[in-house]
């Protein structure tokens, strides 16, 4: 991962409620969002090396910032979202101006399958894993298995707090997965424990995933995460990882952090 899609947070606020973190009553801080958005910036590009590009935010859509739900690109493929919110709909069109504007290949989804991204694809070279229930449609993983020519394995998310993937589930590039397993139902838990062996899977306390542990961003042995997780960062180190803990509650209040606020674009 070297090169990341991000946008600013200009006009990131909190304007509805569409997950169980994002209240009307609990205010985003701009200064504070802006601050704390250039620090992970800085972080990424200073300490991991990452290239960012930088996409212009719009008026009105404040959820703009989590570029993780813009789609998934490979190679110079891009399929862009379909989000399940009104709300958040009215971001697909400048995704996918972006897109096309930069020289990728673009393929649409039908209109009412649901599909949100890299917030809800993820995975290995040899493995890829799409969440599916609070946002994404299970259906859309068949259709993005052709256009990729790739397996998908669809996991069920069944904790609404947990409603996309990289909200519990964060693939690192060294093979290694950080989860959390009781976001997902019986079956997809024992699809990660056959599919990922069991000393490349660490699990996260209740109290850091909710703290967004797993919405970390990889870059080799980089991970930039959440501050606030030192069991998490423990495991991470102990298995050779270097961590960059940051300040980002502002976004929490949204229900994001780190990830989120990135796609990766190779």
């Amino acid at each position: 991962m070297s090169r990341l899609l991000v946008c600013p947070p200009d006009y990131f606020s909190i304007d509805y409620e569409i997950n169980p973190w994002m209240r009307l009553s609990n205010a985003v801080d701009p200064e504070r969002a802006r601050a704390q958005w250039h620090g992970l910036m800085r972080a990424l590009e200073e300490e991991t090396g990452v290239f960012l590009e930088r996409m212009q935010p719009v008026p009105g859509l404040p959820d703009m910032v989590f570029t993780a739900n813009a789609g998934v690109v490979v190679g110079n493929r891009a399929v862009p979202s379909r989000f399940r919110h009104p709300e958040r709909q009215r971001e697909e069109r400048y995704f996918e101006d972006w897109f096309r504007d930069h020289g990728y290949e673009v393929a649409l989804l039908e209109n009412g399958l649901y599909f949100e991204g890299a917030g809800d694809l993820l995975g290995f070279p040899d493995a890829w894993f799409g969440g599916y229930r609070q946002r994404s449609d299970i259906r859309a993983y068949a259709r993005l298995s052709e256009i990729f020519g790739r397996e998908i394995i669809p996991l069920e998310l069944v904790d609404g707090r947990f409603y996309h993937l990289d909200t519990c589930f964060c693939p690192f590039s060294g093979g290694d997965l950080l989860y959390y397993p009781p976001a997902f139902d019986p079956y997809a838990q024992a699809v990660i424990e056959d599919r990922i062996e069991k000393p490349r899977r660490f699990v996260v306390p209740t109290s850091e995933a909710l703290r967004f542990a797993c919405n970390a961003v990889c870059v080799g042995k980089h991970i930039a995460l959440p501050e606030g997780c030192p069991e998490t960062m423990a495991l991470l180190e102990a298995r050779g990882y270097e961590t960059h803990p940051l300040p980002l509650d502002e976004f929490m209040k949204a229900g994001g952090s780190a990830k989120c606020l990135t796609l990766a674009l190779d």
